[in-house]
């Protein structure tokens, strides 16, 4: 059973997205012996996944998890490799390098419009970190929208091949539909029973 739960954001998102939100209301209201972390993560690659380093260093690697949207689906997947625990994607990024080098320069933020510097560096660090094959595709477990307007449905399918995959006909980046998925998620965390 899941003890420890980290929730990483996507790119220009925030511990303030609707997703870390519902699950953060559910982890307090259901599950408040889990540790629940869902950090404001960096603009910096590196220093975002050195973060995450430090944060889970004395967690126990057979009863973790980590659950990631877009961007943040990428990260989870490098941490699931690093740590070798249980994995949830969310509509994840598949090559962040490739996708946000257009992002390079001053964007801002959705939750709170700061704004922020993307840096072309970060983008050799993502292509840095990125994941090889799988180890274990079993241990991931991947949501994935075909109606999402910003990443190719395809190609998360392709990514994650071999891995628990739930394909959501329609619906769109951000899962607004979530709260559908939201079980799903609990059960493979092993966290709740499917009603």
């Amino acid at each position: 059973m899941t003890t420890h739960l980290l929730y990483l954001h996507g790119f220009r998102s925030s511990p303030q997205s609707a997703k870390a939100k519902q699950m953060a209301a559910w982890m307090k209201l259901h599950a408040p012996r889990v540790t629940w972390w869902c950090p404001q993560l960096p603009p910096s690659p590196t220093e975002a996944l050195a973060l995450l380093d430090q944060g889970v260093a004395g967690w126990p690697r057979h009863n973790m998890a980590v659950v990631g949207s877009s961007l943040g689906g990428f990260y989870a997947t490098v941490l699931g490799e690093r740590l070798g625990c249980p994995a949830v994607l969310l509509n994840p990024a598949v090559d962040p390098a490739r996708d946000l080098a257009r992002h390079i320069g001053e964007t801002t933020q959705w939750h709170s419009d700061a704004p922020f510097f993307f840096r072309p560096e970060f983008v050799d660090e993502l292509r840095a970190m990125t994941p090889g094959e799988l180890a274990r595709p079993s241990r991931y477990f991947a949501v994935i929208a075909t109606g999402d307007e910003v990443l190719d449905w395809h190609e998360m399918s392709q990514r994650y091949r071999g891995a628990h995959l739930r394909i959501v006909e329609g619906s769109d980046h951000g899962l607004t539909d979530f709260e559908q998925h939201l079980p799903h998620v609990l059960h493979f965390l092993d966290l709740a029973p499917l009603p």
